[in-house]
């Protein structure tokens, strides 16, 4: 492309400090160093890990410098590649990754996990590996979040944090499997391994508790309870496969004692996609006590869950997953082939559209309990041609 080389000028919503609104700034994105590959992000979802790091850093989260360009569920285009890049060229379609996947290390070549810290520890603290950030804006770094960045029309990312996906994907659809969607899903078939014919439990109904519903139903569990003390989200949990809701506001006892009367023991697996400690504990004793598997799937950084010991002796397995288990650069396109040939559902869990101007807006329907996927169109004259 003709701007391959040179430093691009371009919208992107930055948080100044945390616990503020983003603010939609003019930033210059500079060209992709060695084994670095600069995208023009077409459309990202927002998240509630982007919400969480914004308004409570320092809380349930590390702190993250600022100021800082959020947003880590995102697909687009490849505008240009650094040196020594051999995989991607000018034109790809691709999905950005916060998990690399470098395919030389020994956590890559192990089928036990998808655990590769290629960067890891530069792109946790919002800087590439040179330690530097590629986006700047009035004259000052803007780090970049998890190495991602998104809510900017243009990024810079790591060559082996990056998949290439098929050229009739449509990525304001696909850009939900570069978080959300693939963490639920995979949480349940690659982690929890949940089994025909088995009951399930899933803790928070947002994107990725529906996505850990969805992955039940494809493995053939027959009994699968929502959890949630948002009622309006109940009818949505069935189209993904629930076959009942329950709101614990609505009982006098602990939900994980309601559910164990429930299923007469426990159920066979439980689903945490909330991220708070107390709700942890409540999935772990849902279970049933002699062979029940426990997945933590909602994220947070620095809290502390209870654990009764002989909960785990007696027979729980407690487990928790990052990404859902996926080798992310080569799972995700065959994700993407899964949603293209309808073994996937993606549309039904985006609820909004909206242009990067309006990101608060989506930030705070999220804070609400409103929708459950709101998709960002980085260039939103241009949408229609990537839908």
């Amino acid at each position: 492309m003709s701007t391959a080389g040179q430093v691009i000028r371009c919208k992107a919503a930055v948080a100044w400090e945390p616990r503020k609104p983003l603010s939609i700034e003019d930033v210059e994105v500079a060209p992709p160093k060695v084994h670095e590959v600069r995208v023009k992000i077409v459309a990202t979802g927002v998240c509630h890990t982007d919400r969480e790091y914004l308004y409570e850093a320092g809380k349930g989260m590390k702190f993250r410098p600022f100021p800082l360009v959020l947003g880590h569920e995102a697909a687009g285009i490849v505008e240009s590649v650094g040196p020594e890049v051999t995989k991607f060229s000018p034109g790809d379609k691709v999905i950005p990754l916060f998990l690399p996947q470098c395919g030389e290390c020994k956590r890559c070549h192990s089928p036990k996990t998808n655990q590769c810290r290629k960067n890891w520890a530069n792109t946790q603290v919002g800087v590439l590996a040179d330690g530097t950030s590629r986006i700047s804006c009035k004259g000052q770094q803007v780090y970049q979040f998890l190495g991602v960045s998104s809510f900017s029309q243009y990024t810079v990312v790591p060559d082996t944090s990056l998949a290439k996906i098929r050229s009739d994907a449509p990525l304001n659809k696909v850009c939900l499997l570069g978080c959300g969607v693939s963490t639920g899903y995979g949480a349940v078939l690659n982690t929890g391994k949940v089994e025909k014919d088995s009951s399930c439990a899933v803790f928070g109904l947002g994107a990725v508790g529906l996505a850990a519903v969805m992955g039940c139903k494809v493995a053939g569990a027959t009994r699968i309870i929502g959890v949630d003390i948002n009622t309006a989200k109940f009818e949505k949990a069935k189209e993904f496969g629930a076959t009942e809701c329950v709101d614990p506001k609505k009982f006098s006892k602990p939900i994980q004692e309601v559910l164990v009367e429930m299923t007469d023991g426990g159920v066979d697996y439980a689903l945490e996609c909330v991220g708070s400690p107390g709700v942890m504990s409540a999935a772990l004793e849902s279970t049933v006590d002699a062979w029940g598997t426990c997945v933590i799937v909602g994220w947070t950084e620095t809290e502390a869950m209870s654990v009764v010991v002989e909960n785990i002796l007696i027979g729980r397995t407690l487990k928790g997953t990052y990404f859902g288990g996926w080798k992310s650069v080569e799972d995700v396109p065959k994700l993407v082939d899964d949603y293209m040939n309808k073994k996937l559902k993606l549309d039904e869990f985006i609820t909004n559209n909206l242009p990067l101007d309006q990101i608060n807006v989506a930030f705070d329907d999220m804070k609400s309990g409103n929708g459950i996927r709101t998709v960002i169109s980085l260039y939103p004259e241009e949408a229609s041609g990537y839908s």
